[in-house]
């Protein structure tokens, strides 16, 4: 591989932000990357609570519920959109994860974050955690309720995933330095290839998501574009 080949394994949204110096004591990650074998998606948290209701600006958008990650979440939701309806059209396994609060909402133990939610309604809950309609989850989704970051702690996911034989994992949703990148670890732990799909993660702050994405691309995952994927 040449020059041209690690320019292009660099070419990703935090190339403003990791400077040339960086990128050099990198280097050694530097790689082919793709899917191996079986593929299975794996969607992260889809709430409808985190999506606005339209394009607006981030605080804008917290204005109208405070778990909402704006434009960002806006611009990823169309893709992230796309690349669900190519995993069903291909047969690949798809896994939709959510919050085990919709489960036993008045135990407040089961708080993914540190963020102060006691003083939600049922209704409240059961309204942000719901993952959100415009997704469509089908029949044949695998749901997986969560109490934790990572879509893998204390759930089965990893038995279910070798159950029908997943050697790739396939990452969307939210939110990239919190839920997916916790989830991202945890697959490469349990022995499968992660992909991360770049325009299809997002979060509440540009800097984080960016800067995840390339810790993850370094160590534990391939991130890649919806367009190295083939998704059109």
């Amino acid at each position: 591989m040449n020059q041209t080949d690690f320019e292009r394994f660099e070419d990703h949204c935090w190339k403003d932000v990791i400077g040339p110096e960086t990128l050099e004591v990198y280097r050694p990650y530097f790689r082919e990357v793709g899917i191996k074998g079986k593929p299975a998606l794996l969607s992260i948290d889809l709430f409808s609570s985190v999506f606005p209701s339209g394009p607006m600006s981030l605080l804008e958008s917290i204005r109208e519920n405070p778990k909402s990650c704006g434009p960002y979440a806006w611009e990823a939701k169309p893709k992230i959109k796309k690349l669900l309806d190519f995993a069903h059209a291909s047969g690949w396994p798809v896994i939709q994860t959510t919050s085990d609060r919709l489960l036993s909402p008045e135990d407040e133990n089961r708080r993914a974050t540190n963020r102060d939610e006691s003083d939600l309604s049922l209704k409240q809950i059961e309204k942000d955690f719901s993952i959100d309609p415009y997704f469509q989850v089908q029949p044949s989704d695998y749901l997986v309720y969560k109490g934790r970051a990572s879509a893998f702690f204390g759930t089965g996911l990893d038995i279910y995933l070798k159950s029908i034989d997943t050697d790739t994992v396939v990452i969307c949703g939210e939110s990239t330095s919190g839920c997916v990148r916790s989830s991202a670890v945890d697959a490469f732990a349990y022995g499968f290839h992660v992909v991360i799909v770049e325009e299809c993660v997002f979060d509440r702050h540009l800097l984080s998501h960016k800067v995840s994405l390339f810790d993850l691309h370094h160590k534990y995952a391939d991130v890649m574009t919806l367009g190295e994927l083939d998704v059109v």
